[in-house]
């Protein structure tokens, strides 16, 4: 049960200081050269971590296992970083700007699990996505 439940705990964790540091990023800050810093320390306690935890081949034959999805990703957090340091320029509230987002992006991915993933859509989940637009419309008034 811990290994179901501690990743989940740890992305929650997470997400609560992620938010509090966007927010708390300077305004006057260039947003970019803010990312360029923080991926910086991200790479450093990446390649840390990687060689901590041992047990892996040469650099060379780790690095040739990576494919498309390693720069795909890394184009999304960019730009997953510098929409949220802008929805909280804009004046978003901490307590309402990432269950916005996170309430959208449920509901949108339940649609990306069905047509690229051929997942299933319970009748459960439609109810669920009504209930979440129904709360983003209550949240958003």
């Amino acid at each position: 049960m811990l290994s179901y439940i501690w990743p989940i705990a740890l992305v929650v964790f997470a997400n609560v200081i992620y938010n509090v540091a966007t927010k708390s990023t300077p305004s006057e800050t260039n947003a970019f050269l803010s990312l360029a810093v923080t991926y910086s320390v991200a790479a450093v306690c990446s390649f840390v971590l990687y060689l901590l935890q041992g047990g892996h081949q040469k650099l060379s034959i780790e690095l040739s296992k990576i494919n498309w999805t390693s720069i795909v990703l890394g184009i999304s957090i960019v730009a997953l970083e510098f929409g949220y340091i802008n929805v909280y320029r804009a004046g978003w509230k901490i307590n309402t700007a990432s269950l916005v987002a996170n309430i959208s992006l449920a509901c949108i991915l339940i649609f990306v699990g069905l047509f690229l993933y051929h997942e299933s859509i319970t009748i459960k989940q439609a109810v669920g996505i009504g209930v979440c637009l129904v709360g983003l419309i209550l949240i958003s008034k």
